[in-house]
């Protein structure tokens, strides 16, 4: 049976064929089969995940970026935290030129507020207006929550080898973007084709 090109996409044969990033030669086929299973679940995990946050910026009418604000913004409302733009530009990796045209953009369309800084006279804190709260809720909350119930079927002995292992490969990865990037975060730097 052929296999689809979508599944390959994640297995090591259709990514790597010829063992240049990954020498497996003395990995046990059985193994390197149940891998390739792990990347495709990982793959299709990312690719519903990538849906749910398309189909929640369609519903709300906002951009990626809009919608990390919000989620940030919430998620300040709910740990009771004072969320200033600084903040925000630091959480999104942006300029705070970008910030503010991000917030006079989300402000205008009434989806937050800016007041006065309860303890920074200097400062102002951000609000995500209540309806846009619940919209998001009904949203990518839902869909997000949906997780849950997955997690609390495991074990606990189960849950830290998954939790290890999305750590462990989060930590490889970022490892891997750095040293590419010269020890500085962002962008892989272009390929050389000299």
């Amino acid at each position: 049976m052929a296999t689809e090109p979508s599944d390959a996409m994640f297995s090591l044969a259709g990514s790597d064929p010829r063992q240049e990033l990954i020498s497996r030669g003395d990995v046990d086929p059985a193994d390197l089969e149940q891998i390739d299973r792990l990347m495709r679940a990982m793959g299709a995990l990312r690719a519903t995940e990538r849906k749910i946050a398309a189909a929640s910026q369609r519903h709300m009418h906002l951009k990626e970026t809009d919608m990390r604000a919000l989620h940030f913004l919430i998620t300040c409302a709910n740990t009771d935290t004072h969320c200033t733009p600084s903040m925000l530009a630091r959480h999104l990796g942006i300029s705070t030129a970008a910030t503010t045209k991000l917030l006079d953009r989300l402000e205008s369309a009434e989806h937050l507020s800016r007041a006065a800084h309860p303890t920074d006279r200097r400062a102002v804190t951000l609000h995500v207006n209540p309806e846009t709260a619940r919209d998001a809720r009904a949203s990518v909350g839902r869909h997000h929550a949906a997780r849950f119930a997955p997690a609390a079927r495991l074990s606990t002995q189960e849950r830290e080898t998954v939790i290890r292992f999305l750590e462990e490969t989060a930590h490889a990865m970022n490892a891997s973007l750095e040293a590419a990037s010269g020890g500085a975060t962002g962008d892989i730097p272009p390929r050389n084709t000299a």
